[in-house]
């Protein structure tokens, strides 16, 4: 079959990085292709008007690719051209990816095995407005079931008004209480789960119309277990093990075991496990922690976790384990590593970290006739450069000294954009000039100062 014609648009600047990058990786994607370089320096500036005016495609072209910042409707140009007209990505480094995705569909991350169940702490002394509050919060991010935390010591008389409100309100509630009034109050009024039951409450606690969590009598061992589950089933209750993870430091490794010998003796046994144990009380940023759980928790049929986010560094655990549990399931069930799946998980740092080479760097700074400042992150150095020069340095302080006087608004720009600038080298991140940084799902969007400037009255 014919291989694929395609035209790539750019302008002056990018054409080296283009014809570089395509080099590369078109053979081996299938296609051919041509590079048009318009009149114009940064390929970011132009509008689908300007480029009809501009553009000429060659006869047996399959489709034209524009710069991903090219504004205007795509309507126009395949009107005019009659072959299909798209944007590429925003940084032509990013190509490859592109055109892999090209090749077949994203991973469909829809499915998931595992049910999340969200504790809000002392809940007793939250107002119903914050109880609302905070489960509407959870359930946005992905939780299942909401679990209202009692304080022991402490009694909730009017536990049964607060599930009933939320139940109300369509909320999955169970109840975390050793206390017989706060739990029957609470299943009286609609939770569906109790947490907890052991040797000390399984007489009254099997009568109750909910599913019991059975916890071990000493949470170090798996004491008093089996006794429990003979009683509840003798009973016929309905019940989810829990063998209880432990910290890092107080027999981690240990509880990872219980689960792995809980799973053997009871195969077919439903199983919880308390993520939140190692995620509030280890000092490090929780989602690399809740995926490893959760790819745990995938590879042995534990379908319930319970998490909380309470301590800053978990403060969106239950988004990141929503995320988490998708992402494994693709990937135990397909077989497949858990990598390029987008999830969104990573955070700190990129994927893929896109930057020029030292020798686009020079071309570039020999191309540039105009004063616009253009900012690169490259070989652990900022780099700013303009007609009059090419500074750069890892002080971002000292950098904007030496481009001299600047009028405030555009000292405040530079300024803006060499703190990201700063950000992208201290982490090893993607640097895009009036883009936003890339933090997996907790980026926020960023408007350019190029955008802001045409978009304003």
């Amino acid at each position: 079959m014919p291989r694929e014609q395609i035209l790539f648009v750019t302008g002056r600047l990018a054409e080296r990085a283009l014809r570089r990058e395509l080099a590369t990786f078109s053979d081996e994607a299938g296609f051919d292709c041509q590079v048009a370089v318009l009149g114009i320096s940064v390929a970011a500036l132009m509008h689908v008007d300007w480029v009809r005016r501009k553009l000429q495609v060659p006869s047996g072209m399959n489709r034209v690719i524009l710069p991903g910042w090219c504004q205007g409707d795509l309507q126009v140009l395949q009107a005019a051209y009659q072959c299909p007209v798209e944007r590429g990505p925003k940084d032509l480094h990013d190509l490859p990816v592109h055109f892999g995705r090209a090749r077949g569909p994203l991973p469909d991350l829809s499915r998931s095995e595992i049910e999340i169940i969200a504790e809000i702490n002392h809940a007793p002394r939250l107002s119903d407005h914050e109880l609302l509050r905070q489960a509407d919060a959870y359930r946005r991010d992905g939780a299942d079931v909401i679990d209202l935390g009692c304080i022991p010591g402490e009694s909730w008389s009017n536990v049964g008004s607060a599930v009933a409100r939320l139940k109300a309100e369509g909320f999955r509630i169970s109840i975390d209480s050793f206390d017989r009034q706060e739990v029957e109050q609470a299943v009286a009024s609609g939770a569906e789960l109790v947490l907890s039951c052991n040797q000390s409450n399984v007489e009254w606690a099997a009568a109750l119309p909910a599913e019991l969590v059975v916890v071990p009598d000493d949470p170090h061992t798996l004491a008093g277990l089996a006794e429990t589950v003979e009683q509840l089933t003798a009973r016929q209750a309905r019940f989810r093990l829990d063998p209880v993870l432990e910290p890092i430091g107080f027999g981690f490794a240990e509880s990872m075991g219980r689960y792995l010998d809980v799973r053997r003796k009871w195969p077919a046994a439903a199983i919880m496990m308390g993520v939140g144990n190692l995620t509030e009380l280890t000092e490090v940023d929780s989602a690399g922690i809740n995926l490893l759980l959760a790819g745990f928790c995938q590879e042995t049929a534990i379908h319930s976790v319970l998490t909380t986010q309470v301590i800053n560094w978990c403060r969106t655990a239950v988004r990141e384990f929503d995320l988490a549990r998708r992402m494994v399931a693709y990937a135990v069930t397909q077989r497949v590593l858990p990598k390029h799946l987008g999830t969104g998980l990573s955070l700190l740092r990129d994927p893929r970290v896109n930057e020029p080479d030292a020798e686009e760097l020079e071309e570039l700074a020999r191309q540039i006739k105009d004063p616009n400042f253009r900012v690169f992150v490259s070989q652990d150095e900022i780099h700013v450069l303009n007609r009059d020069g090419h500074w750069h340095g890892t002080d971002p302080y000292v950098l904007l000294e030496q481009l001299g006087p600047l009028e405030a608004s555009h000292a405040f720009y530079l300024g803006y954009e060499l703190s990201k600038a700063m950000t992208a080298l201290t982490l090893g991140k993607s640097y895009r000039q009036d883009e936003a940084l890339q933090w997996g799902w907790l980026t926020r969007p960023e408007i350019s100062a190029r955008h802001r400037k045409t978009e304003s009255p």
